[in-house]
Formats: structure tokens, sequence, C-alpha cells
């Protein structure tokens, strides 16, 4: 997990200079363009719009290279680490979480064939080399039945306990960004807006292009934060859902596992 939170931030790091080279490159490219004479046309032709082709050149990612310089750098880089490290950390649940999913049929009946074939040593020898919450239960369950049936529930109710511990592990940081991107998109929009009225009061006039123009980058800052708590919702939502899924396979299993023990000790 910790390499993956070092590549994305060291990506974010990379990130911001790219935007900030983009938006020195369009300058220059807009100054350039300024001193250099312009080319002679025919004067029959004039429905050629330059500026509409590089609208359309410029694409979807440049506009939000634009948006993202223009809402500041100072106000829109803790919003673009809060996606980078929530992405990071929905990453690493979801790889863990479908790496953790068992096929619990095939594992019992692998299961009780042992206990018919081997007994109880033959089953751990199954369980072990499975990989999974269930399997590490199973393995824990099997490992006190000769202590009784009771036990064996008991330690198979711990353990479950410290499987969804596991499983859960880094979701109070996803709902931390979560929480937390708005509110630096709001934060930035509230400095925004006094940095609007301070220009409003040095002018010493109500002009509305200062006023949009200030109330226009103040706002990109909150739709910057919403969009990051969006996306990373989804990712929380799809966890949470994988979440109670293996919850419930590890209960069926456990119950069945109690089972497949009681059968055999009736023999």
């Amino acid at each position: 997990m910790r390499k993956l939170i070092a590549l994305f931030m060291l990506a974010g790091i990379m990130f911001v200079p790219v935007f900030a080279n983009a938006q020195e490159a369009a300058a220059d490219t807009a100054a350039q363009e300024a001193t250099t004479p312009a080319a002679v046309e025919p004067a029959a032709s004039p429905t050629i719009v330059d500026d509409d082709i590089v609208v359309e050149e410029l694409g979807f990612h440049q506009e939000v290279k634009e948006k993202f310089i223009e809402g500041g750098v100072l106000y829109m880089t803790p919003i673009l680490l809060c996606l980078i490290l929530g992405l990071a950390v929905s990453l690493e649940r979801i790889i863990t979480l479908n790496l953790s999913t068992t096929n619990t049929k095939k594992l019992l009946n692998k299961v009780e064939d042992a206990l018919a074939s081997g007994g109880i040593e033959a089953a751990k020898d199954v369980t072990k080399n499975v990989k999974g919450p269930v399997a590490s239960i199973f393995t824990q369950g099997l490992m006190r039945y000769s202590e009784g049936i009771e036990m064996v529930e008991k330690s198979v109710i711990s353990y479950g306990s410290v499987e969804m511990g596991r499983l859960e592990k880094g979701l109070i940081w996803l709902a931390l960004f979560i929480a937390t991107a708005p509110m630096l998109g709001f934060l930035g929009t509230v400095i925004g807006m006094i940095e609007a009225f301070d220009a409003i009061e040095a002018a010493g006039d109500i002009s509305p292009s200062l006023v949009a123009a200030g109330i226009k980058v103040a706002l990109i800052t909150t739709v910057g934060g919403l969009i990051v708590a969006i996306i990373l919702q989804v990712f929380y939502n799809y966890i949470v859902a994988k979440i109670d899924s293996l919850a419930n396979s590890m209960e069926d299993a456990s119950i069945s596992l109690v089972d497949l023990l009681v059968k055999h000790k009736l023999k």
C-alpha cells in the first residue's frame, strides 16, 4: 500500500508542473501571435476563425489544465492530493478484496473430502494452501477441533472479527478524503470571494467584469472538490459492497464448517 501511495504522490507532484508549463506555453504562443504580423489573406475569406480551431485542438485535457491553473495552484493542489491519495487507497483495497475472494462451495467440498479421507490434519492442509479470509477462519476453527465444537465456534467468531478489521483497513482514510475535498473547495471559494471584494474595494468601483472574474475563479475550487468527492464516493461504495459480500460469505462458510465438523464427529 505504501508503494502505491508513494507512486500516486509522485505522479501528482509531477502533474502540477505540467499544468504550469502548459499555461506558460500558451502565454508564450499568444505573445508571439500578437507580435507577429498577420499573414496577408484574400479579402473574400473572412470566415476562417483561428480561435475556433485552437479550441477544438485543445480538447478536454487542456481545458482541465487551464481550469486547474485558474482555480489557483495553492488551493487546487490539496484537492488534487486528496484525489491521488484517495485513488491509491481505493485501488489497494479493490485489489486486496478481489484477491481475498474465495470460492466457498469449492473449498467446503475439499474440506469435506479431506475430513472423510484424512481427518482433521488433512483438512488443515487444504485450508492452509488456500488464500483468503474464509480459508484462514477455517484453519483457526480446525485447530480448535480437539477442544470441542463450542471452542471451534468461538474461535471462528473471534477470528472472523479480526478478518473483518483487515478487510476494512484504509476505509477511514478514504472517508476522510471524501469529506475533506469539498471542504477544501469551499475554503478556496471563500478566500477567492474575499480577494474579489478586496479588488473591488481597491478599485473603488463595482465592475461587472471584475466581480464575474473573481467569482468564477473562486467557484472553480468548489467544483474541483465536489468532483473529487463524487469520484471517491463511487469507489467507497463499491468497496463497502465488496466487504459486505465477503462478510456474508464468511458467515455462511463458518456455519457450514461447524456443521461439517459436527457431522464428522458423529461418525
